[in-house]
């Protein structure tokens, strides 16, 4: 689906808010404390700070000044949430921090600012930002992928297969990792944005996400976000059973393989299915 010319260009506009959000969350890093939503029943939905709140708000901001129209799937309940309308068929999904708990309160692995947008429940545009890497990304759909650096130039970027990394979510059961390793591939823990853009960040192979049973749609909105940004930049995206990962926001899939090179994809896939087991 290409973007309709309301919104053209939404990804470049609200990647200043973006990188100033990512900013603000990495200088509040290490100062701020974990005061857990009481209506989330996990340990990792629980986990929320006062950088979460303020990094939100900056982002909220920018869109009231430039889509003020548009619908919220919004992570946290900042008080710019409730002037924007409940519906829309132009939806914005926004993670202020991706992994709150372990990746930027515990630093195990990167964490993620995210920003998304779906007309009628598909992936157009998007922007995942990594604030402890330095490193930005966005695209829209079929107009190919950029990065952003922290001085602001902006460049093509392309997935590459150019190391042993391979990010994996936090709940990875430990067959797959010990398959990973079996395989001479590195397994490092990672917030879900990161996973979906996993082969464009540098020395990064490919990205593993595997996402309970107990979960309805398996892979959350939020972490399908950045897969249109890995697409863009040529990436090939599995979810359950080798079929293709879906590009809408709504079709379950429990499974998520991100991989430059589509000879590393069955290797993946096997390791995945170690999952599974019992």
């Amino acid at each position: 689906m290409q973007l309709s010319p309301k919104f053209a260009g939404f990804a470049q506009a609200m990647s200043p808010a973006v990188l100033q959000a990512s900013r603000l969350a990495h200088s509040m890093a290490g100062g701020v404390r974990n005061v857990p939503k009481t209506d989330e029943e996990s340990e990792v939905k629980q986990a929320l700070t006062a950088a979460d709140m303020a990094a939100q708000e900056v982002i909220l901001h920018a869109l009231l000044d430039l889509y003020p129209d548009v619908a919220l799937a919004a992570e946290e309940d900042t008080p710019s949430v409730a002037r924007f309308p409940s519906s829309s068929g132009a939806l914005v999904v926004i993670d202020p921090i991706d992994g709150t708990l372990h990746s930027y309160l515990e630093e195990r692995g990167p964490y993620a600012v995210i920003v998304g947008l779906a007309i009628d429940r598909q992936l157009v545009s998007s922007i995942v930002a990594l604030p402890r890497e330095g490193q930005t990304f966005l695209a829209e759909a079929g107009r190919g992928a950029v990065r952003i650096s922290p001085d602001g130039t902006t460049r093509s970027v392309g997935a590459s297969a150019d190391g042993d990394l391979v990010l994996v979510s936090h709940e990875m059961p430990r067959r797959v990792v010990g398959a990973l390793r079996a395989e001479g591939l590195r397994p490092v823990p990672a917030c879900g944005g990161a996973i979906a853009i996993a082969p464009l960040i540098r020395g990064v192979r490919a990205g593993l996400r595997y996402a309970p049973g107990s979960l309805p749609h398996g892979i959350s909105i939020r972490g399908r976000v950045g897969t249109l940004i890995a697409r863009e930049a040529g990436a090939h995206l599995h979810g359950d059973g080798g079929l293709e990962f879906p590009t809408d926001l709504d079709t379950p899939t429990r499974a998520l393989i991100v991989a430059a090179d589509p000879a590393d994809l069955p290797l993946l896939e096997k390791c995945l299915a170690q999952a599974g087991r019992a």
